[in-house]
């Protein structure tokens, strides 16, 4: 994998506040502000220039909380009967950010829909991380060398979608039996804003939360104990009739005419509620009926979103402070914000600066009642209910906290090195409250990235060597002991047999296909041909945490269908299906013990919600299972083809 281009010269000492690696999240924003008093994080003589270098800051602070804006009142959003097949908003050129997610158009004979078709997180003149500016030297459904937008907010393209078709000549793989869905399964490619979008941790409301990435793992399941606790059988039960109905459907926010796509990342699910970010905007839903209860508008459109919440449903999120325009496609990622998912309330705004500059962050999580955000560019910690600082990363150093993980644990993943010499990465476990470190462990020099897949029990994913080959971001898996910081075990995840894929460049948890439980990881394997003819399936391995090596527990997704893990319930595995194309998803449950599989749910195989449904591909929407209800979401809102195009920003299927 090619490196990015060096800093200027000159460069500063590095710690925090003093970008290591070239980021588009860490340059100034325009935004600006009054300096604040708090002296946060400040860097000392930043370069003259270059990605993610401040311009010559004066010592600077946490900005004050802003208030938050009274609740507005209530809304509705009537259920939609699914509308018959229509032309579909195609996927938009792979933006310069996030290359494992950007999937390229698969060629015949490859795996899987939408898997990338080159390795590397996208430096110049691959599809990825890019910088602000920067040209594409491919675009897999755009013209070649089109400029994106930074932040990773994609460009829907208009253009023919192809089918996954087998490979000519004799003995060749089996045709595709989901070939029918496929259309509309490249059309989700384009959702992707951070990578895949089911969620890895998940605190005590974690159970149903996505903040814009995938699997479920680690933390507690939904029955609020450890994920490895033994004994509990979790709280999802198969009802009398696994047969689901479509609840209700939520229409696709309009895209201003000067500006191709807009971000909707996140969506949590509540006792209470349904909430799911729009355009500039998160909205609150009845979960079994979909009619809106409350709005909370922003100034810009969300960029991040913590998965996780408290147990009194209070999250984070990372948005613009002003909406994107042509000649502006982005205003930086600075507004720090807190909610109150079931009253419908922005709690407070933050802003963390460099100088009298704001910072533009990266990535943002939750532990206990801390929110930790954090860039190349710097970065904090603020107490959820009040909005108070709490302690920023160490400085004065050369290392910097690129991000962190959060969940049961919050953990920091420290670069530490100049810039062009070998640098190394800490795998820290702090203490939310106060910053200090518990316990540390230090991955081998030469590793550039790595992810945060579960905080307890911990488990980091990154690429070695850029060995995956894949763009998913893994080769390996780290299990670390919490307490102590030392190596458990280290588990060989090759991307040409796992469907697992991490993004450890800037948004440290955002890992897709994975779950953690029970003491064990849960990865599903690649597509293959299945038994039957022109099938293709794939299944689901777990490997022991203590030991490295896999349990030999397998959970087969069956013939047409794909299995892919979303979270644990209790010592449960919870798992979505995506179906053939003449049926419906299916949701099941796979026992921690015996990985026997009960069928929870099952979607209506009716052409229309087989349609909506495909258009929400597991790898790249978020997805939402609890209480005998699925929501599936987009994390993107493009322009229709069409007149006639309906655009769906979530659907949500129930058995009760």
């Amino acid at each position: 994998m090619s490196q990015p281009p060096p800093p200027p010269p000159n460069e500063p000492p590095q710690g925090f506040g003093a970008p290591q690696d070239p980021s588009p999240s860490s340059q100034p924003s325009p935004g600006g502000g009054d300096p604040d008093p708090d002296g946060f994080g400040a860097p000392k003589d930043p370069p003259p220039g270059g990605f993610g270098a401040p311009q010559d800051p004066p010592a600077g602070g946490f900005g004050a909380p802003t208030p938050a804006p009274p609740a507005p009142g209530p809304g509705y959003a009537h259920p939609q009967t699914p509308p018959p097949p229509s032309p579909q908003t195609a996927p938009p050129a792979a933006p310069p950010q996030q290359a494992y997610g950007y999937p390229q158009t698969p060629a015949p004979g490859q795996p899987g829909y939408g898997y990338p078709a080159q390795s590397g997180y996208g430096y110049p003149g691959q599809p990825g991380y890019g910088y602000p500016g920067q040209p594409q030297s491919q675009s897999p459904y755009g013209a070649p060398g089109q400029p994106q937008p930074p932040y990773g907010y994609p460009q829907p393209q208009t253009m023919p979608m192809q089918p996954h078709l087998p490979e000519g000549g004799g003995g060749g793989r089996k045709f595709n039996s989901q070939v029918i869905i496929i259309v509309a399964a490249v059309v989700a490619v384009a959702l992707i804003v951070g990578g895949g979008v089911l969620y890895s941790q998940h605190s005590k409301s974690d159970k149903n939360n996505a903040g814009g990435s995938s699997g479920g793992t680690g933390g507690k399941g939904a029955d609020g104990k450890g994920g490895d606790t033994s004994g509990s059988d979790g709280k999802e039960k198969a009802p009398a009739d696994t047969a689901s109905r479509l609840l209700f459907q939520l229409p696709a926010p309009a895209v201003a005419k000067d500006i191709n796509s807009v971000a909707t990342v996140g969506s949590w699910l509540t006792d209470k509620v349904y909430a799911k970010t729009g355009d500039a905007e998160i909205n609150g839903y009845d979960p079994g009926s979909g009619a809106k209860t409350w709005t909370i508008k922003l100034p810009g459109p969300v960029c991040q979103a913590s998965r996780h919440t408290t147990d009194a449903d209070r999250t984070a999120v990372i948005y613009e402070p002003a909406m994107p325009t042509k000649t502006h496609p982005s205003h930086g990622c600075t507004q720090l914000g807190a909610l109150d998912l079931d009253a419908g309330v922005k709690l407070w705004t933050r802003t963390i600066k460099s100088g009298d500059q704001q910072i533009s962050l990266d990535n943002v999580t939750i532990s206990g009642n801390t929110v930790a955000a954090g860039s190349t560019g710097g970065g904090g910690a603020f107490d959820l209910s009040t909005g108070k600082a709490l302690w920023a990363p160490k400085s004065g150093d050369t290392c910097y906290d690129s991000g962190y993980g959060g969940g049961e644990k919050l953990v920091a993943v420290r670069k530490c090195g100049e810039y062009g010499s070998t640098r190394q990465l800490h795998i820290q476990t702090l203490d939310p409250k106060s910053g200090k470190m518990i316990s540390e462990y230090k991955m081998s020099p030469g590793i550039e990235y790595a992810s945060v897949v579960s905080t307890d029990p911990l488990v980091v994913a990154a690429d070695v060597g850029d060995s995956a080959g894949d763009g998913s971001g893994i080769s390996d898996f780290f299990s670390v002991d919490n307490k102590t910081g030392k190596l458990r075990s280290k588990i060989s995840a090759p991307g040409k047999t796992y469907a697992a894929r991490c993004d450890g460049i800037t948004r440290i948890e955002y890992c897709s296909g994975l779950a953690v439980g029970n003491d064990k990881l849960y990865v599903p394997t690649e597509e293959h041909d299945g038994s039957a003819d022109y099938s293709r399936t794939n299944e689901i391995v777990a490997f022991d945490l203590a030991t490295g090596k896999q349990t030999g527990q397998r959970a087969d997704a069956g013939d047409g269908y794909t299995i892919t893990p979303l979270r644990m319930d209790g010592t449960s595995l919870l798992a979505y299906k995506r179906p053939p194309y003449d049926k419906g998803g299916q949701i099941v449950s796979v026992d921690g013990t015996s990985f026997k599989e009960t069928v929870l749910m099952e979607n209506p195989a009716t052409q229309a919600t087989r349609d909506a449904e495909a258009g929400m591909l597991p790898e790249y929407a978020e997805i939402l299972y609890g209480d005998g209800r699925l929501y599936m979401s987009q994390v993107y809102a493009g322009k229709p083809t069409s007149a006639n195009d309906k655009a769906y920003l979530a659907i949500a299927f129930g058995t009760k």
